[in-house]
């Protein structure tokens, strides 16, 4: 049975310890697939290890680095003259929002670089990230307004646009 009453709200402290917990997990996280992507490949397949491996390792990289930083935009804190908290940032952990979707790539990018290790075809399945966005793109933006119906126009609206057509032939 859901809770009955309001549901409580998150202060300004507590999105900012939630926050700055998030970020750390995150950050762990990318060095974690990193150090082992580095020891396991460059290390015990230096053999397989080429330039196309180098590139993706970049752009990895890359896209980690795009994606912490923006994470830390996000949650950047305001402090007043005297150092109390004023804002805490943009909740990290909401429900849904552009937060949601950036850790989401970030978990991406980390699965295909582990699964990377045992073979380069798992760098294809970086195509999920695309092809999702492609997804919400078409079914929260395109599609409704694609497929949206046509504006009801009252009876005396469409005789008055008959004549006003009639007039111009």
């Amino acid at each position: 049975m859901p809770p009955k009453g309001k549901v409580g709200t998150k202060g300004q402290k507590q999105i900012y310890e939630e926050n700055k917990t998030t970020l750390q997990f995150y950050t762990k996280i990318v060095l974690a697939a990193n150090l082992i992507y580095i020891l396991v490949r460059m290390v015990w397949m230096w053999e397989s290890f080429n330039v196309s491996c180098w590139l993706l390792l970049s752009l990895a990289v890359l896209i980690y680095f795009c994606c912490l930083s923006f994470m830390a935009k996000m949650a950047k804190a305001t402090f007043n003259t005297n150092g109390s908290l004023v804002d805490g940032g943009m909740d990290l952990n909401s429900e849904s929002g552009t937060a949601e979707h950036i850790k989401d790539v970030i978990l991406v990018t980390v699965i295909v670089q582990v699964l990377s290790i045992f073979s380069n075809y798992f760098w294809l399945f970086w195509l999920i990230v695309p092809g999702a966005a492609f997804y919400y793109l078409w079914t929260n933006i395109l599609a409704p307004w694609f497929f949206a119906p046509a504006p009801e126009i009252d009876e005396k609206k469409q005789k008055k646009m008959e004549r006003k057509m009639q007039r111009r032939f």
